[in-house]
């Protein structure tokens, strides 16, 4: 018996085209990616919502396709909105003891530092939490509404453009953990109260990492400035350098390189290189950054706390020890693997791979690429410590009787993340997939060939 042909789906009349079609149903000719981490041509095959698209040789994903790609992120972006104008609208955390307390708002956990001469801290803390992600929300707002209207709103391509750079930085779930954390430093202490605030953070932190996972850059792109035809002679199955090539890791759209290696994109205007300029250079000089950072971090106190007029400067590792002695193992857990493991182990992972990359060996190539993937996402995860600082000094406040001030090591344990994190957005994990270089050339590997 023969099989009933498949139907299209039913579109509501006035679908928006945005949503309507994917575009591998827009254009009839290859769509052609440059892998950004081993720098492989392939050709995009049809995606289906839910489907994802990823490299062969490296397995990093190309694309992903979502139903209703516009809407889904119209609508996750407005609710994300909504959360934070409520988390900072009403208290957040409150605490009582022998009489005393105080009640705080979700912007003093970055204004009370001013007050200890700690403004880059706080200016860190503000941006993680509050203002990089409501400028994320509102750009992907502007650019949905202006792809659902069939005509995009001005600006667009360069809005579209700063998504990318602002997502490293969005860090309210990390805010989330250091505020649990601080929950359980002090509720042996204190009585402590939860507020609206708290809870519409939390609801905000989810909202924001569905956002950002819900954005198809691919369709978003397309949708907004097409796709030009791929550049003549583009082989896939094959590295993107050697012809010539390169992805941009904005956009995804494949573009030749001049003589020097070096172009802009014909779809977003981004700069690119056939391989990051002194990569490795770059990447050396963060990483001893990071590694200066470290000592002052660990050496001295993160916080001092004063009960009973008594003041006790407290480092990292003993508040650690402290949070053992109270029972907290798990606690003690999060942020020994968040501040002592994560760092530590981030600075030499990334040294090792800048070590091999001038003389890679292709067949561990895919597992050097796996580690650096580890490095990069569990980088951000060490700011739960300036977190934790950042809640309990803005909280407890009351005098002699119980106050916390945030000591020198706070400032030293930021640098140290923000230097760890810009040494893996340095570094160009295309270079372990390169042919080994002779020794004395790989001395100045990472330049553009």
């Amino acid at each position: 018996m023969p099989r009933p042909a498949l139907r299209a789906p039913t579109l509501l009349r006035g679908e928006p085209l945005v949503d309507r079609s994917p575009p591998e149903t827009r254009t009839s000719r290859r769509r052609l990616r440059a892998c950004h981490e081993c720098d492989w041509v392939v050709a995009l095959p049809p995606l289906h919502a839910g489907e994802k698209a990823e490299c062969p040789r490296c397995g990093h994903t190309l694309a992903s396709r979502h139903h209703r790609p516009a809407q889904r992120s119209l609508a996750l972006a407005l609710a994300a909105l909504v959360s934070l104008a409520l988390a900072v609208s009403f208290p957040f955390i409150s605490f009582s003891i022998g009489g005393f307390g105080n009640r705080i708002d979700l912007t003093q956990t970055a204004t009370t530092l001013i007050g200890f001469q700690q403004p880059l801290v706080a200016i860190a803390v503000i941006l993680t939490i509050g203002v990089l992600p409501a400028v994320y929300l509102v750009s992907v707002i502007w650019l949905q509404a202006g792809l659902l209207r069939g005509a995009p709103l001005p600006a667009s391509r360069g809005i579209a453009r700063s998504l990318s750079h602002l997502h490293p930085w969005m860090m309210a779930d990390v805010f989330i953990i250091g505020a649990l954390v601080s929950l359980i430093k002090i509720a042996g202490m204190a009585e402590v109260g939860l507020g609206i605030s708290f809870w519409a953070f939390c609801i905000f932190a989810l909202l924001l990492l569905l956002t950002t996972q819900s954005l198809d850059a691919d369709w978003m792109w397309f949708s907004l400035a097409g796709e030009p035809l791929a550049p003549e002679g583009s082989q896939t199955g094959e590295s993107a350098a050697p012809q010539g090539l390169a992805g941009c890791a904005t956009c995804g759209l494949v573009n030749r390189l001049d003589a020097d290696g070096h172009g802009r994109c014909r779809r977003c205007n981004e700069s690119l290189h056939a391989r990051l300029p002194n990569s490795l250079q770059r990447t050396w000089a963060l990483l001893a950054a990071a590694a200066v950072m470290y000592l002052p971090a660990n050496l001295y106190p993160i916080m001092t706390t004063t009960s009973l007029g008594s003041s006790s400067p407290s480092t990292i590792i003993g508040g650690i020890v402290e949070l053992i002695e109270m029972g907290s193992w798990p606690v003690a857990m999060v942020i020994f693997v968040a501040s002592v493991i994560v760092p530590v182990g981030k600075l030499l992972a990334l040294a090792w791979l800048c070590l091999v990359a001038p003389r890679a060996n292709k067949h561990f190539a895919l597992s050097r690429t796996r580690l650096f993937r580890l490095t990069e996402f569990i980088g951000r995860w060490s700011m739960v410590d300036i977190f934790v600082v950042a809640i309990l000094v803005a909280l407890i406040r009351a005098g002699n009787l119980m106050s916390i001030a945030p000591g020198p090591a706070a400032l030293a344990f930021g640098a140290m993340v923000v230097s760890t994190m810009l040494a893996a957005m340095t570094f160009d994990p295309r270079l372990m997939w390169d042919t080994p270089l002779p020794r004395e050339a790989g001395l100045t590997q990472g330049s553009p060939p």
